[in-house]
């Protein structure tokens, strides 16, 4: 288990680690116009190859699977703290991944099938404390790292301290895949030959639905940034086409035999709802993030170091959040009610913080942080519980990989609506200097529509969760290819 949440832990951390050193690194590499890439690569090839993989490690058993994206992940990271240009790192970023994809994105699945079902909340909240944590000290921890970490003779100088963000992986992922090697067991083969289970696989939708991934990522990055309109042409193009692939992809599983997307897991009332909430809470999630410090020093006018405690706050919450889900919905054996008290927290945390202004008195911010990370962070055990228990053993894997593909699909729709609401409101805004008490109170007024649009989603997935319904785990042998 402990190898698990290691694995975990890469994951969650990278990309958080990594961001404080982005304008370093952009400058290290000469690459100012090119680093949104470096995050954007990762999360492109992370969230296409999701499902497929799911859908892979069913046929085929998890563990080989598992330990390929953990060799990939690292050796993108090998590759990405030695890269020389901004397009090196650009590709060695889809590498890293492709790997956190392809097998690091297994960690849920794996828990689902070494665990039973009345044991996989406490696991499963196990892994939410992983990425609560990886939000406490991710960022921290980057720019740490990028001030005042150690320097190399001819290889690492005090301007490319950077790479020890990528270096700081190996160590930790090679005793993760150690570990995975000597102690997680293979699953037994079953009664149909590898050669049998590829020709089976619908490789044109899964080809489909990578495609549709991109379409819609690369629209959103353009939209929600400073280079491209919402009503630009090449945004218009991409999501259109998004939209027409989307409707392709759709129309092709519903006819082949092995589908990348089984239809029949929509058809689950418990699961669909499961991943309304997953999109809803990814959506959530980065919505609050993104303004939070903006909020904090610009509005309230904290230092830096009082920005960090509050949102640290927030960081904490959520690992409680997580963790008391797990225990909670342990022990009553059910996570509708679980789910309600969650979404009701958030609700209740969102709801003060639309409030925010100059005058705004530090601890009801405070509290309503603490409420709101409670809440969200509850629902990363919630929606893999959920999932988990509403689909046969033989589709644990895909259950998994969509639901992890639409909570990162949810992040990517939140920043692009976070952005969107911010940019308008600010647009309408009359022009002030930035220091001057008018320009606080505009802005405040443009990151309480931000807060406002977080408070519409968390109601949203609070009416969702009347329709969660507690339910046993469903049971259905196992099936693995020779």
């Amino acid at each position: 288990m402990i190898a698990l949440l290691l694995t975990a832990f890469l994951e969650a951390l990278d990309n958080l680690i990594v961001t404080p050193a982005l304008p370093r690194i952009a400058s290290s590499l000469h690459g100012f116009g090119q680093y949104t890439w470096v995050v954007t690569a990762y999360l492109l090839a992370t969230t296409a190859v999701v499902p497929l993989a799911g859908k892979l490690s069913d046929q085929f058993g998890r563990k080989g699977f598992l330990l390929s994206g953990i060799v990939l992940f690292l050796l993108g990271s090998t590759l990405a703290g030695a890269s020389q240009t901004m397009g090196q790192l650009i590709l060695f970023r889809a590498i890293q991944g492709l790997g956190t994809g392809v097998g690091v994105g297994l960690v849920a699945a794996v828990i689902g099938d070494q665990f039973p079902p009345e044991q996989r909340a406490s696991k499963q909240g196990l892994i939410g404390i992983v990425f609560g944590v990886s939000q406490l000290c991710g960022p921290t921890l980057g720019g740490w790292i990028t001030d005042h970490g150690p320097l190399l003779a001819g290889i690492v100088t005090e301007a490319t301290r950077w790479r020890w963000l990528f270096y700081l992986n190996l160590p930790v992922g090679l005793f993760a895949l150690l570990m995975l090697s000597i102690f997680l067991p293979s699953q037994p083969a079953g009664q149909i030959t590898r050669r049998t289970a590829l020709a089976r696989i619908d490789w044109f939708g899964a080809l489909l639905l990578v495609a549709a991934t991109c379409s819609l990522l690369l629209g959103l990055s353009l939209g929600s940034g400073q280079n491209a309109a919402w009503t630009s042409l090449p945004v218009i193009a991409l999501l259109a086409a998004s939209a027409a692939l989307y409707a392709l992809f759709l129309g092709v599983e519903h006819k082949a035999a092995e589908p990348v997307l089984p239809l029949d897991l929509l058809r689950r009332p418990i699961f669909a709802v499961d991943g309304v909430q997953t999109l809803l809470q990814g959506m959530i999630l980065i919505g609050v993030f993104l303004p939070l410090s903006l909020a904090l020093q610009d509005i309230l006018a904290l230092s830096p170091t009082s920005t960090g405690a509050m949102i640290t706050a927030l960081s904490i919450s959520l690992t409680l959040g997580a963790a008391l889900a797990g225990i909670s919905i342990s022990r009553s054996k059910r996570y509708q009610l679980t789910a309600i008290t969650g979404a009701a927290l958030m609700t209740i945390g969102f709801f003060l913080l639309t409030g925010m202004t100059a005058s705004s008195n530090l601890f009801l911010i405070g509290f309503a942080l603490v409420l709101a990370g409670l809440g969200t962070g509850s629902f990363f055990t919630i929606q893999m519980v959920a999932a988990q228990n509403a689909v046969p053993q033989t589709q644990l894997g895909v259950g998994t990989g969509v639901i992890r593909y639409l909570s990162q699909l949810g992040m990517t729709l939140g920043s692009a609506l976070m952005g969107m609401v911010v940019n308008d409101a600010l647009a309408s805004e009359t022009g002030t200097t930035h220091t001057s008490t008018a320009a606080r109170l505009a802005l405040s007024s443009v990151l309480q529509h931000g807060f406002w649009m977080v408070l519409v989603l968390s109601l949203l997935l609070l009416l969702s969760t009347f329709f969660l319904k507690d339910a046993p785990a469903a049971q259905t042998p196992t099936v693995e290819a020779k």
